[in-house]
């Protein structure tokens, strides 16, 4: 599973702060915990004004950059601002995201030719999130059929079939499965990805939806996931399933990870006696 860190997003109160503050320790230390934790990659959302999203996103690349060497996740929902910033991007990571709303591909897809950079593909377009497979699959074909006249392989393209909240979709579940199935039967070398925790809004014990849908996500092939790495329980899920699904040669990750205190019970050291 690749994991996409969420916790640089201005959407959380105390990230918001921190931007607001110009808070670099804030930044960096959060960037570094999810990298200790297993980040592949640090999403970076400014999720401002307009107007200070660019010197926003900016400053919170060249923050992160400073403190970890992951590649990030640029996330924008204007492609101008990720147009405006991708050149402070010391190495490709992902472009977080188009879809086919406006003429989003025929932006950020010429960014991306003759580079290493992926990109997350949204199934939604100007009329909405679709709530039918099939359509899903359509704008997930036509994302993947431009991106190819920019050189871009569907191996660097995260689709992303936007999981409606269970609360008030009851198969939220089943329409992802489906989707992903169907995307992957077309081509199967892409990624398909998910915000993660979208699945539980609205929910009780959100931890334990999130929990049981990556669970079930990683066994039918979601590749990727935007995802909260410091969350013990979510990794020991995630670890769990690799292990049942025999990706972790005798179970090493999985024990690594518990020898080191990073899932199951906090363990307290014990300090030396006087």
């Amino acid at each position: 599973m690749i994991i996409i860190g969420e916790k640089i997003n201005g959407t959380i109160p105390s990230v918001k702060k921190a931007i607001e503050e110009k808070d670099e320790a804030f930044i960096r230390q959060r960037a570094i915990k999810q990298v200790e934790d297993g980040a592949n990659y640090i999403d970076v959302c400014a999720s401002t004004a307009p107007e200070f999203e660019v010197e926003t996103l900016k400053w919170l690349i060249e923050t992160v950059q400073d403190a970890v060497d992951k590649p990030l996740c640029i996330d924008s929902p204007n492609v101008r601002t990720i147009e405006a910033v991708l050149k402070y991007a010391n190495k490709p990571g992902i472009i977080n995201s188009v879809s086919e709303e406006g003429g989003k591909c025929e932006i950020i897809y010429p960014l991306m030719q003759g580079t290493a950079w992926q990109v997350i593909g949204l199934t939604c377009d100007s009329k909405g999130i679709p709530c039918d497979v099939q359509t899903k699959v359509d704008i997930a074909k036509t994302m993947v059929e431009k991106a190819a006249k920019y050189d871009i392989t569907p191996d660097r393209i995260h689709i992303d079939p936007l999981v409606m909240a269970l609360s008030t979709e009851n198969i939220s579940l089943t329409n992802f499965v489906e989707t992903l199935k169907a995307i992957k039967g077309i081509y199967p070398t892409i990624k398909i990805t998910s915000g993660l925790s979208n699945i539980s809004f609205g929910m009780p014990l959100r931890k334990v939806v999130n929990q049981n849908f990556l669970t079930i996500a990683t066994y039918v092939g979601m590749d990727s996931a935007i995802m909260d790495p410091c969350n013990r329980d979510l990794m020991a899920s995630l670890l769990a399933t690799e292990a049942l699904l025999g990706r972790d040669k005798h179970c090493r990750k999985y024990a690594t990870a518990y020898r080191k205190n990073k899932i199951g019970p906090i363990k307290v050291k014990e300090t030396a006696k006087a």
